[in-house]
């Protein structure tokens, strides 16, 4: 045994549906006319209830970019007769657009045919507001996780994710990576010097310096760890990566940032490794950057203030 659905055109139940928040419609299958909308439209988007004819009049008051896929998949689950819900931005009489949330029921005849469509629409625009400070909010905590707390360039986990990902793209492309290892010469003597306080300023404007060295958009540079920082360089030969690296020094000379208590140079200085790899299938990644980390050793133990270079 079947149970009818309420009608909403009926004096009763209409004056039932009218007291809700919800707006209540009703669309004849076969003419694709509407046979009642609430009068809770009209102080929601401000169009009549009489202007509400056809479903076409629906369809042209949904935002051009949810148009064609709302209008189709309510045409096919109404065809197939499945009860659906949809949600779309919806065009107000003054040229705004409201998050609208339509419920629908679809009626069939005794002989089992669609014979109309019921249904609610819901304003749902607090709902997506939330929904997208919520997406912000995810966006930006991501943002935080990847992001080194005082530089404000990459931390050591985005390091690690992006290595990995350029390194499966190299060795695909069969094109070179270069990677650059650099350190602050005697940055613990800066920091017994001037401070720690001033140490954290030194960090940051090293790291604004660096930032400047590479200019393409996949060149990607980090904070390795306390005074390390490292470039990963997509695509680069050893002879362009050793240009970026001899940048990085000079952009850090031209700061001219004072260090008293280097055994070097009055002035700070970084001690930099380079190298570069064509990564074949047998390759690791760790380990071309644990022969980086090995070029930058060796520039200290020269003397620091250097480049030690050579391909892997």
């Amino acid at each position: 045994m079947t149970t009818a659905s309420p009608d909403p055109t009926s004096p009763d139940y209409k004056t039932l549906l009218e007291s809700t928040r919800a707006i209540p419609w009703k669309i004849d299958w076969r003419s694709m006319q509407f046979a009642y909308i609430g009068p809770q439209i009209e102080p929601l988007l401000g169009w009549t209830t009489d202007s509400w004819v056809s479903a076409q009049d629906w369809a042209e008051r949904i935002h051009p970019e949810d148009r064609e896929r709302v209008v189709n998949f309510c045409i096919s689950q109404s065809k197939a007769g499945v009860d659906h819900e949809a949600d779309y931005r919806a065009l107000t009489r003054d040229g705004t657009y409201v998050w609208i949330r339509d419920v629908v029921h679809v009626l069939r005849d005794a002989a089992g045919e669609v014979e109309a469509l019921v249904g609610f629409m819901f304003d749902i625009s607090e709902r997506k507001r939330t929904e997208e400070e919520l997406i912000t909010l995810q966006k930006k905590l991501e943002e935080f996780s990847f992001k080194d707390g005082l530089t404000g360039v990459a931390n050591r986990r985005m390091f690690d994710s992006i290595l990995e990902q350029e390194w499966g793209q190299a060795r695909r492309t069969g094109q070179p990576l270069s990677a650059i290892l650099l350190d602050i010469d005697y940055f613990k003597q800066y920091n017994d010097h001037y401070g720690h306080l001033q140490g954290d300023e030194c960090l940051k404007r090293v790291a604004r310096a660096l930032s400047r060295a590479a200019t393409r958009s996949r060149d990607f540079l980090a904070r390795f760890g306390g005074e390390e920082f490292v470039f990963i360089l997509p695509e680069t030969p050893a002879q362009a990566a050793q240009k970026i690296a001899e940048r990085c020094r000079d952009l850090i000379f031209k700061e001219q940032i004072a260090h008293a208590s280097s055994p070097v140079s009055q002035i700070l200085t970084i001690s930099l490794g380079v190298g570069t790899h064509t990564p074949g299938h047998e390759d690791n990644a760790a380990d071309f950057i644990e022969t980086v980390d090995r070029r930058l050793y060796r520039a200290k133990q020269f003397g620091r203030n250097r480049i030690a270079n050579g391909e892997g």
